[in-house]
């Protein structure tokens, strides 16, 4: 499956800076992270989603096979709704974090950036007996995103003033310039947050009209964002962490009847995890992936990654940590900078304490 590439990449801004998120090539920054990171925190910002794949599930068993392959229940989701869940493999393992949006015929799976043809792949792997037929729309859709705590403004110039307020994880067919698009209100960086699929063939002009009223944030300042409010980014299941390890469980339903993987997270809820992952911030360099950290001199878990946080202003990272060691407020040391455990969101939205007027 060939890497995907961006259809706006044309209408980007001059002197945009490209690089590789899992399979797709995708707009790592614009013109400055801390220019972008700042319309995510404080404004509001456009982002080029068409590195996440959009699978169409469809077919008499759509809805049993999506069951059986999704973490959470997705039973009675309707066609006005989406969520966030994981996918599995049959060791408790990420495949992928995906958005699910009700449709009336079947559902669509969207993938993280980056992570579709790994996802596409596993989806086709365990289809089996299921009368369902999963069709990739990437060729035909591109999704794009809005996020800060004024993307409902933008919405309101943009779209549909209406729009803006919706309940949270809801679904709406709407038009665009007389163009048919599905709009939802969900988010990843904790501030308000919003995405359109809209056909390929208006992406373009429907981005040019979003950057008149908002900042472009590329691939950096978006997975930046992401990890001060502690949500899940590939770089966390890399190393084959399970589910309890990553701290991802409010992503799974373990008290659903069945599921792929399901068997494997019970275990490693039974048995308890050995090592947690943990937030921590300090020091004056970031910390390689890697990193061992360590306390009074002993080895107690190793960086899996971190960046600068401008939020913060200063490194921030994610650890696995013994399990005993898995609280904020402890000072570690890595590589040679002290530094010390946070509870998350390490960085407050500014979203939520601006209301939508």
């Amino acid at each position: 499956m060939d890497s995907l590439t961006s259809p706006l990449a044309d209408v980007h801004p001059e002197g945009t800076e490209y690089g590789a998120a899992q399979e797709a090539h995708v707009a790592l920054r614009y013109t400055t992270l801390d220019e972008e990171y700042t319309a995510i925190r404080e404004r509001a910002a456009v982002l080029d989603l068409s590195g996440s794949r959009v699978l169409e599930v469809s077919g008499a068993d759509a809805g049993g096979f999506l069951q059986r392959v999704l973490a959470r229940d997705v039973e009675y989701l309707t066609s006005e709704r989406c969520m966030t869940s994981l996918v599995l493999d049959e060791q408790g393992l990420v495949v992928d974090q995906v958005v699910v949006w009700g449709r009336e015929d079947g559902m669509l799976v969207e993938s993280s950036v980056g992570g579709g043809a790994r996802l596409l792949e596993h989806l086709r792997s365990v289809v089996g007996d299921d009368r369902v037929e999963i069709t990739d729309l990437t060729g035909e859709r591109v999704l794009l995103g809005l996020e800060g705590p004024y993307a409902w403004g933008v919405v309101g110039r943009l779209v549909d003033g209406e729009l803006a307020a919706l309940p949270f994880e809801s679904v709406v067919d709407t038009t665009w310039d007389g163009v048919d698009v599905l709009f939802a209100r969900t988010g990843v960086t904790g501030e308000y947050g919003y995405k359109v699929l809209v056909p390929r063939d208006q992406a373009a002009a429907l981005w040019a009209k979003a950057v008149e009223q908002a900042t472009p944030a590329g691939q950096e300042a978006l997975e930046l964002a992401m990890l001060e409010v502690r949500q899940p980014t590939h770089h966390e299941h890399a190393d084959g962490a399970d589910v309890l390890t990553m701290g991802a469980n409010w992503l799974v339903d373990i008290t659903k009847e069945s599921f792929i993987g399901r068997d494997a997270v019970l275990a490693a809820f039974s048995g308890g995890a050995t090592r947690r992952t943990v937030g921590f911030s300090g020091g004056d360099t970031v910390p390689a992936a890697g990193t061992p950290v360590t306390v009074d001199g002993e080895q107690v878990g190793v960086v899996v990654h971190a960046v600068h946080s401008i939020g913060l202003g200063a490194p921030l990272g994610l650890a696995r940590l013994d399990a005993d060691l898995a609280a904020a407020g402890l000072r570690l040391t890595v590589g040679d900078a002290d530094v010390t455990t946070l509870t998350s969101p390490y960085v407050t939205p500014k979203s939520w304490s601006t209301p939508i007027i």
